[in-house]
């Protein structure tokens, strides 16, 4: 029985990989602990075949080498199941908002398998973590549970800890007050998701970044010569710029988010 007060399904999730080039790389393994507002947890692994080889030096961190994975299903034969089993989640990892949730959603966009964050409260503990106790996974593990993370980069463990250490985090923090960077005193970490949320979305407009949202809440581009330009102001005196990134090596999900801005654009004439 958790301590997370839950309205919907809380999927902690973790990704081990060929990479961690969001563009390039594949999964090879993806296990998911989903929380429901009873307490009860239903938990799913899969050995998944990239379809390329693994490096050395990644099978290395997570013990995961062609062999092991040449008999197991592709992404593409298991995304339907993995997109029906998060149906009406929540999302929750460590450091997914920046790794797992862009890379996942890359997967998915590749086989063509419709799966929207949109809607969805996205909790990255590790977000939480850096903010209240600056230090990594098996750190945070034994901290806040005072255990060792013994099978560290496995993906069904990894999840699993993550799961154990949000629980010890809305324990230790309920309460606990900090100063903002303005110097008010405020209580960041509470029992809510959405306030959890709130604590650990970025400003991204798209998981890669190249999109961010400025302080009145506009998109503008956050790389090359048009960083800090309103997005909708480049695709309209530049629509080049628009072709150029779509033929880009860029993720799925940017050229995504960027032909939503611009089809906006074009009913806003």
């Amino acid at each position: 029985m958790h301590t997370l007060i839950l309205k919907k399904p809380l999927a902690f999730f973790d990704l081990e990989t060929t990479g961690i080039n969001v563009i390039r790389d594949r999964i090879v393994e993806i296990s998911v602990v989903k929380a429901l507002p009873n307490g009860e947890l239903d938990i799913r692994t899969h050995r998944v075949n990239p379809e390329m080889p693994i490096p050395v030096e990644s099978s290395m961190i997570h013990g995961i080498y062609d062999e092991d994975v040449k008999d197991c299903p592709t992404f593409k034969g298991i995304a339907k199941s993995i997109a029906a089993f998060l149906e009406g989640c929540d999302l929750a990892g460590f450091n997914s908002n920046r790794f797992d949730v862009p890379l996942l959603m890359e997967e998915f966009l590749r086989v063509g398998v419709d799966f929207d964050v949109k809607g969805r409260r996205l909790v990255d503990a590790q977000r939480i973590f850096h903010l209240m106790e600056p230090r990594s996974l098996s750190a945070a593990y034994k901290f806040y549970c005072g255990k060792e993370l013994t099978d560290a980069h496995t993906a069904e463990a990894d999840a699993m800890a993550t799961y154990e250490v949000l629980n010890a985090q809305i324990a230790r923090y309920a309460g606990v007050k900090i100063k903002d960077d303005k110097g008010k005193e405020i209580e960041p970490v509470q029992n809510d998701i959405e306030i959890l949320h709130n604590l650990t979305a970025t400003r991204s407009v798209d998981f890669a970044g190249r999109m961010i949202y400025n302080d009145k809440g506009e998109e503008v581009f956050n790389f090359g010569k048009h960083s800090g330009k309103r997005v909708f102001d480049v695709l309209k005196e530049e629509p080049y710029f628009y072709d150029w990134m779509l033929k880009g090596e860029f993720p799925l999900d940017t050229k995504r988010k960027l032909t939503e801005i611009k089809l906006r654009a074009l009913t806003q004439r």
